[in-house]
């Protein structure tokens, strides 16, 4: 009878070891092995083809959920969106495009809601480009989630002789400082 409730105490004790589950707007430290997820499905919205005019240039970003995914760095699993961009001028060339990369390659990361404004934040880090890096951050300009709000600012920390921009007078625009995009 005793080895009986030791077994069920033992399986009783592993199928009640789940990782804590945080919303994404958890603004506290995060401890290992947690889960922030979006509990509220606010990411869903976002997702999508998003498209905008800037400086005479057609600007396209794919917005995608992702789901669960473990953060080395952070050391806990998160839902979080990510972004594939085209950017195309007035006469149809392609100035950038990273849309057919993995997953797992892609240039815009998502982070988290802010707490000062309510802004998604995005990072955003291109190796192609001697890895200039910077934040984006969108929110929706009104309730019906058509349109969204995008910020960015991005510069290179440190530019090296071997980087093609080294003694370039202009240096590349792969994203928009500022524009409204619509979703498509």
């Amino acid at each position: 009878m005793k080895t009986n409730f030791l077994y069920i105490l033992f399986f009783a004790t592993i199928f009640s070891c789940k990782a804590q589950i945080y919303p994404l707007r958890t603004y506290v430290e995060i401890p290992e092995n947690a889960y922030l997820k979006d509990t509220n499905n606010e990411l869903p919205a976002y997702e999508g083809t998003w498209k905008g005019i800037w400086n005479g240039k057609t600007f396209i970003i794919n917005i995608k959920k992702i789901i669960n995914n473990y953060n080395v760095n952070l050391k806990y699993n998160k839902d979080f969106l990510i972004g594939k961009f085209k950017v195309v001028d007035s006469n149809g060339l392609i100035l950038f495009d990273n849309t057919s990369v993995s997953d797992n390659d892609v240039k815009i990361h998502g982070g988290k809601f802010r707490k000062v404004d309510d802004k998604y934040s995005f990072w955003y880090l291109d190796s192609d480009l001697c890895n200039l890096s910077g934040s984006i951050y969108i929110n929706f300009t009104d309730s019906t989630k058509t349109q969204l709000n995008w910020k960015s600012s991005y510069t290179w920390d440190i530019m090296t002789e071997d980087c093609q921009f080294y003694n370039s007078t202009v240096a590349p625009e792969p994203l928009p400082k500022e524009i409204i995009l619509t979703k498509q």
